[in-house]
């Protein structure tokens, strides 16, 4: 039993019309390969899906473009000359505008002015006022961002200071501070602090002892008491 006859017209399914233009692309390229290998043939086949994609089959040791200036000289015709014409007048006004922008950035400068009209350095001259306002109010907003910033990092290190300062303090308010603790930076005053502890302790000792008489025995008067 054969295969129904399809109808001509386009597959409104995408996924379906896909899948179509995907198995009839291989075949009109293997066609192109056999009459390219059975006849000798130069051949160049460009397709374009509906989505944009690019395929192309070309004879071998041969190009596309081989092929089109074949056709245009057996035509007659000159399929670049059209375009290139275009691309010559896109050039010229790329260089025109090219140009008009190399002369107001040298004006600006304060060069090529000798040939202004009064109108023209007016105009000039409003142009910079304008771009001199923009860059100054520009320079304003930066100075003013970096000063907030600087601002900013100076009271968080004002506060951190503080920090630090209410934990020192009550560091060596807590009655139960254990010197073995105390950072090395700190070893000199704590031993300031043990040394002058010492001193007192010993000039209370002196003031306040009770000697024995001269020839009550001992060897602790007031003489005889040596304070280390």
């Amino acid at each position: 039993m054969g295969r129904g006859k399809i109808e001509i017209k386009r597959i409104e399914n995408p996924t379906n019309r896909q899948v179509t233009y995907s198995k009839r692309r291989n075949g009109i390229f293997k066609k192109a390969q056999e009459i390219t290998v059975l006849c000798d043939a130069k051949v160049s086949l460009i397709m374009f899906s509906n989505t944009g994609k690019f395929h192309e089959f070309v004879s071998p040791t041969t190009t596309t473009k081989d092929i089109i200036d074949q056709y245009q000289r057996t035509l007659g015709i000159d399929l670049w000359s059209t375009h290139y014409e275009r691309m010559q007048e896109n050039y010229k006004k790329l260089k025109e505008v090219n140009d008009k922008l190399r002369r107001e950035i040298r004006q600006r400068i304060g060069e090529d002015l000798d040939d202004l009209s009064m109108d023209e350095l007016r105009s000039l001259e409003q142009k910079m006022t304008v771009a001199a306002d923009a860059v100054r109010e520009r320079k304003y907003h930066v100075i003013k961002t970096q000063t907030d910033t600087c601002k900013k990092k100076l009271k968080s290190l004002e506060e951190i200071h503080g920090n630090i300062l209410l934990d020192f303090e009550a560091k060596y308010e807590d009655p139960n501070l254990n010197f073995g603790l105390i950072d090395t930076g700190d070893y000199q005053s704590a031993m300031a602090l043990a040394n002058g502890a010492s001193n007192l302790y010993a000039f209370r000792l002196h003031n306040n002892a009770s000697f024995p008489q001269d020839g009550e025995g001992g060897s602790f008067g007031p003489n005889n008491l040596s304070l280390g």
